[in-house]
Parts: C-alpha cells; structure tokens; sequence
C-alpha cells in the first residue's frame, strides 16, 4: 500500500516532483500546501488543502512531508518549512526517479529529490533538502551540503564540495576538486574552477 505524503509549494517545481512521485510508486499524494487562495484548486489532479499557517496541525495527521518550493533566487523559505517540520517530527523521505542512476555506494540524506535522468555516482554524499534536478550529473567523491539546488544538466565532477544553501544553475560546469562555498550562486551555463 502506498504511504500518504504531503507536498508543499504548488507552483512548477511541485508538477515536476508529483511526476517523480507517481513514476517511484512508493507514495501517495494526499494533499499540496500553498497560498490560502489556493485552497480548494487542484494541481495534477491533486487537491489543494491547507496552506503554510496548518503545516503543524497537518504533522499531526500525517507522516510524510516533501517541500515542493523551487529554489532559484534564495533556499529561505524552504528552510524555514524544513525546521517546521522537524521540530513537529515529521518524515522527509528521500524521493528518487525510477529513471536516475544513484550507485549503492552513494549517501543520500532526508528530503532530497534526486529528479529524472540524474546521475550520482561512487562516493558522492547529498545533503538533506536537496533538489537534484533533471539530468545533473554529481561525480564519484563529491561533496553536496544541505539546502542545495543542483539544476538541470549542472555537472558536479569528482570530489568536488558544495557548501550548504548553494545555487548551482542550468548547464554549469564545476570542474574537479573545486570548493563552493556557503551560500555561493554559480550562473547557468558557466565554468567554476576555484580550488
């Protein structure tokens, strides 16, 4: 039987994970959480049922949280939720894409979404409340902290650091063994070789 999971922020990064979810088969969607006036619609199907002031009434009704909030400009929001929700105890279950590669020899921490076509490889380490989008490649030995977003087709090579809440855009390319550090933002499409 599939385990009922709440999924929070509704706007398009949640589309792209609800298509995670349903493809895993691991988890039913019970609900979304977004803005009040939001209540009542549906995304993909599914209802719209609260919105972020019942996030603690809804961990005492539920297990299963996932925060659906995109992180482009600051990972602030999704944080705040985060804390929410592990001080009332609730469950952040790592949500993986039948269709991404992860090795066995991988660490993948409470939270994170590793999205379709992505690749982690040997000796990578995740951190908790990541987003590794569709077709990010994180290379043998690398190192990605907490509050990340690694986007579409971002390359992380071997052992590389990502520091916590970093930003790495579509298409960028962090060459091998560089250090990022806390907080850093690194444009789509660009080289970061800093050692």
């Amino acid at each position: 039987m599939k385990k009922p999971i709440i999924l929070i922020g509704g706007g398009g990064h949640c589309k792209s994970v609800i298509d995670v979810i349903e493809q895993e088969g691991i988890f039913k969607i019970a609900g979304i959480v977004d803005l009040n006036e939001k209540i009542g619609d549906t995304i993909l199907n599914y209802p719209v049922i609260a919105d972020d002031n019942e996030l603690i009434e809804l961990t005492k009704k539920y297990k299963y949280f996932h925060i659906t909030l995109g992180f482009i400009k600051t990972p602030a929001r999704r944080n705040q939720i985060l804390e929410i929700l592990k001080r009332n105890k609730a469950e952040l279950p790592v949500i993986l894409s039948p269709i991404a590669y992860v090795s066995e020899h991988a660490i993948i921490c409470a939270g994170t979404i590793i999205m379709h076509n992505a690749q982690i490889n040997a000796n990578a380490e995740i951190g908790e409340n990541c987003i590794i989008n569709s077709k990010a490649l994180i290379e043998h030995d690398a190192i990605v902290g907490d509050n990340c977003h690694i986007s579409t087709g971002a390359i992380i090579n071997g052992g590389v650091t990502v520091g916590n809440e970093c930003f790495v855009g579509t298409g960028a390319v962090v060459v091998q063994g560089a250090k990022i550090p806390d907080g850093s933002f690194i444009k789509a499409n660009s080289l970061f070789i800093r050692r």
